[in-house]
């Protein structure tokens, strides 16, 4: 039996695994922190308001109350726009900010009877000489539409979660495929032996089970009306139409030229294009992983 191939691809493909999953974990990581106070008109700091902290590129929100002295702290966010409103005994305020990453935003609500997004200190060149700002009812919106539901809360925290641990094990599922990948190398050769092929189908079939474990909570996940779709997202979903039913024909073809070649055949037939097939998974699978872990 030849173990010299193996022997070779197995530290080539830790070196690959750790060179392109560390840039993306370090993309991945939430770690900006939202920070702020919420007062009353009359300027004291207003205990238990409830602020809800969305992000408006992905459509995930969290929410906190303020302490006693009307402060709040959101940590461990993504980096993104963000829409920030707070909330309680018919008072609201509703403001927006762009979180960067590895930082601190500090935003202060002042809460009044009518829910407009605040703007910046200054009044700007073309603004009414009013000090009375339109309201959200005076733009169309409905009272339902600017009141809080719990139901829909409680189904984008849900969808928050499982998009989460979509996100994770699409990163752990990188390993095991990258390490199929190389070890293919030895697999598919003339001189090799049944290990070499064994390795390299046990590991394919734990890439398997992790991408469709990963798959099923980002079906899974709940959907939230008027949340749309933008940028990386969009490209991320769309390459979703071609890794995805490559997990599916990768190992039906991978099976079949594993059957051929344990019995001493060439392989031929559809099971010749289990490298072909398997490289543009991989492929796509990666610019997935890229897609949303690079900001463009």
């Amino acid at each position: 039996m030849n173990w010299k191939a193996p022997s070779r691809a197995l530290p080539a493909a830790i070196l690959v695994v750790s060179l392109v999953i560390t840039p993306l974990l370090r993309a991945q990581q939430p770690d900006a922190t939202l920070t702020g106070t919420v007062t009353s008109p009359s300027g004291g700091g207003i205990a238990n308001s409830v602020v809800s902290v969305k992000n408006l590129n992905a459509g995930a929100a969290s929410t906190t109350q303020t302490d006693s002295a009307g402060r709040f702290v959101v940590p461990n966010l993504a980096s993104g726009d963000y829409e920030v409103s707070a909330s309680t005994e018919g008072l609201n305020a509703v403001s927006r900010v762009t979180l960067a990453a590895h930082a601190t935003q500090t935003v202060n609500l002042t809460l009044t009877t009518q829910s407009q997004p605040q703007a910046p200190a200054g009044n700007l060149p073309n603004a009414p000489s009013s000090s009375k700002e339109p309201s959200l009812s005076d733009l169309g919106f409905t009272p339902e539409q600017t009141q809080a539901n719990a139901k829909e809360q409680a189904l984008l925290d849900k969808r928050t979660r499982m998009l989460k641990i979509h996100q994770k094990l699409g990163l752990i599922t990188a390993a095991p495929l990258i390490a199929t990948i190389v070890t293919s190398l030895g697999a598919g050769g003339k001189h090799t032996s049944n290990t070499d092929r064994t390795v390299h189908m046990v590991l394919g079939a734990v890439s398997s089970d992790l991408y469709f474990t990963s798959a099923y909570f980002a079906i899974r996940a709940p959907s939230i009306k008027g949340t749309s779709t933008r940028g990386p997202i969009r490209v991320h979903k769309a390459l979703a139409w071609i890794h995805g039913p490559g997990m599916i024909l990768t190992p039906i073809l991978g099976a079949l030229a594993y059957q051929q070649k344990n019995n001493g055949e060439k392989v031929h037939g559809i099971a010749a294009a289990h490298g072909p097939v398997a490289i543009v998974t991989a492929g796509a699978f990666g610019a997935a992983l890229l897609s949303v872990s690079l900001k463009f």
